[in-house]
């Protein structure tokens, strides 16, 4: 019987659990939204909801120096990743300081096609993701990117070049097609002589 058993194993050894958590607490923070199955996102809301509270109580205390650097050390004991940290005590926690709680939100996103695990979005509370605005920056950056030919395109172009072609007559349909210009076709087969 389970009674009274507080955390998930997640088939996991103590250490790789740990890691884990971790791993997916500093992506989080850094991208403020992951998608990961349900199970470990239920895990993983505790584990940051309690780095923020540590860091919103060193933020709160900053009168005092060392409370603030003594917070900033805890949260880097669970979160080696000093830049993540730094984002965590700089722009997310002034976020929420008027929050009491509730930090993260855990969104059902479907099941995985490969083995029909639940699927959830985990993402911070005020960073929500918007479709819309996502398709809108994707499509700046393409357009900002100068269009490179390929060197399919580039070898076209060359051989176009070499033909005498100037790109403005219209191929005939059989080269559409990829057949040759030459006569007809000889139906006797290569090996016994034919074309």
């Amino acid at each position: 019987m389970r009674h009274n058993v507080a955390h998930r194993k997640l088939g996991r050894v103590t250490e790789h659990r740990v890691a884990m958590l971790r791993n997916q607490a500093m992506a989080l923070l850094r991208h403020e939204r992951i998608e990961t199955t349900m199970p470990k996102a239920k895990e993983l809301r505790p584990f940051v909801e309690k780095l923020i509270t540590v860091a919103k109580r060193g933020v709160a205390a900053s009168a005092i120096q060392g409370k603030t650097l003594h917070a900033r050390r805890m949260v880097l004991s669970e979160l080696p990743d000093k830049d993540v940290v730094g984002k965590l005590f700089d722009t997310l926690v002034p976020r929420f300081a008027d929050r009491p709680g509730g930090y993260t939100r855990i969104l059902r996103a479907g099941f995985r096609r490969g083995d029909s695990a639940e699927v959830a979005q985990v993402e911070l509370v005020g960073s929500e993701y918007d479709p819309k605005k996502a398709a809108e920056e994707t499509a700046e950056k393409e357009a900002a990117k100068p269009k490179s030919k390929g060197v399919g395109d580039r070898l076209k172009a060359a051989a176009r070049r070499l033909r005498g072609d100037k790109g403005d007559t219209p191929a005939s349909k059989g080269q559409a097609k990829g057949q040759t210009r030459g006569g007809r076709k000889s139906t006797t087969p290569r090996k016994a002589g034919g074309s």
